[in-house]
């Protein structure tokens, strides 16, 4: 995803003209609308069904009318939200957004308490059971957006297969790796389509939302995952700024972080989601 994350003024415009023949045209009376009901843009695994256990089981009670928009992509919630099209997203981490922002010219934020979970990115392979079995000249697969890619590579030099230089921070890319004593090659691919690309790879790093949409856990079926210890990649709620306190987005954050939520995250999830807060 290091292409779509460096996308131009015209693929916003057409991401936004995506969005709005897909979404918008639909009969959403969210607040740009002239409604109350806060739509909120996600991708579909976990973040669309946490929300959805939201608007089915505490929502009501709460006073919030509550629609979610699903998207497979790392881009147009984003694009929706900045463009007035959603209210809110819930999809992504810190570093992607700043990442995002830095290179597109938004301004999102993080609606502040509103962390929610963790998806431990894990490395997954068909052939080996560790990373220690990859043969000399393996591939692994690499989400290809700046900070996921950064996020993988980090992973990889946490269980010692390569070496990075000392310093290096969320926009890490193979040309600072400093030691491979496998002489891994590195195949760079959409999030997206990290999943479908293990059979042509000897291993991939796959992202959490993706691996559980293909049947992968990382706490059960990646031969190394992160730790949730310290980790700086919670998904959040995020608005445009200026939004944050929206009572409407106040009430699903909240929400998000409920008892109620915690506890659905850990039944469902096994470990392969992690509460946040």
């Amino acid at each position: 995803m290091r292409n779509t994350a460096k996308i131009t003024t015209a693929v916003l415009a057409a991401g936004a003209l995506t969005f709005g023949l897909s979404a918008c045209g639909s009969g959403s009376d969210s607040k740009a609308d002239g409604g109350d009901t806060l739509t909120v843009a996600a991708t579909p695994t976990p973040q669309g069904e946490i929300l959805t256990y939201v608007k089915d089981h505490l929502a009501k009670k709460a006073g919030l009318k509550l629609e979610v928009k699903e998207f497979t992509d790392y881009v147009t919630p984003n694009t929706a939200v900045q463009q007035g099209e959603v209210d809110a997203n819930y999809f992504q981490h810190q570093p992607y957004l700043t990442d995002f922002n830095k290179k597109n010219g938004t301004d999102i934020v993080a609606v502040p308490g509103a962390t929610v979970h963790l998806e431990p990115l894990g490395v997954y392979s068909k052939g080996v059971k560790k990373l220690d079995d990859l043969k000399k000249g393996a591939t692994v697969a690499l989400p290809n957006d700046t900070t996921n890619e950064a996020r993988a590579l980090k992973l990889l030099a946490a269980n010692g297969v390569i070496g990075l230089k000392s310093g290096v921070g969320y926009d890490a890319t193979p040309k600072d790796v400093t030691s491979n004593p496998k002489g891994l090659k590195f195949k760079e691919l959409e999030a997206a389509q990290l999943p479908r690309s293990l059979g042509d790879v000897d291993a991939a790093v796959i992202n959490g939302n993706y691996a559980l949409e293909a049947d992968l856990s990382p706490a059960k079926d990646a031969i190394a995952a992160e730790s949730p210890k310290d980790n700086p990649y919670g998904n959040f709620l995020a608005v445009k700024k200026g939004k944050e306190d929206d009572p409407r987005v106040q009430k699903l954050a909240k929400l998000l972080t409920s008892p109620e939520v915690k506890k659905f995250i850990e039944d469902k999830y096994q470990g392969a989601v992690v509460p946040a807060f």
